[in-house]
């Protein structure tokens, strides 16, 4: 995994990771991650308070958080803006999904199927191997967005 992760990621290159970073010791995380490349904020997932929220491995992250909200130069996105919702687990909504923002999450290993613009970004999806800005946005345009949610019946 750390070649298939270092293989797309270089030194400095913004990473977000969704969660459930590894079980185990944390001083083996601990030397996992420090052979990752890349600045990693991470959004939490339910395995990490266990090992990688542990002092050992804190410091090895730009920053945590249970959500996330990014937004990504886009020219081809509403007012060259794109928000990206991250959150460990799926969601059936989030802020601004009606208006086309996008979610990922992870926690179901493939297990769960795209809703709306929302899709799993665990690594055991995808090779083993972290996705870039580029594929995420190949993804999103196959899915359907589910704009409709909030209309009056």
């Amino acid at each position: 995994m750390v070649r298939r992760w270092n293989s797309v990621v270089r030194k400095g290159d913004t990473v977000y990771h969704g969660g459930d970073v590894g079980i185990g010791n944390p001083q083996k995380i601990k030397a996992a991650l420090d052979q990752l490349n890349g600045d990693i904020h991470l959004v939490t997932g339910n395995h990490d308070p266990n090992n990688a929220l542990k002092p050992a491995c804190r410091d090895r992250f730009a920053s945590i958080q249970p959500y996330l909200e990014v937004i990504v130069g886009d020219a081809e996105a509403h007012k060259g803006k794109r928000l990206i919702c991250l959150f460990h687990y799926a969601c059936r909504t989030w802020n601004a999904k009606h208006y086309g923002t996008w979610h990922l999450f992870g926690h179901s290993h493939g297990n769960m199927p795209p809703h709306g613009l929302s899709f799993d970004l665990s690594v055991d999806c995808h090779d083993f191997t972290p996705l870039s800005y580029a594929q995420v946005k190949a993804k999103m345009a196959t899915l359907e967005p589910d704009l409709h949610i909030f209309e009056k019946r």
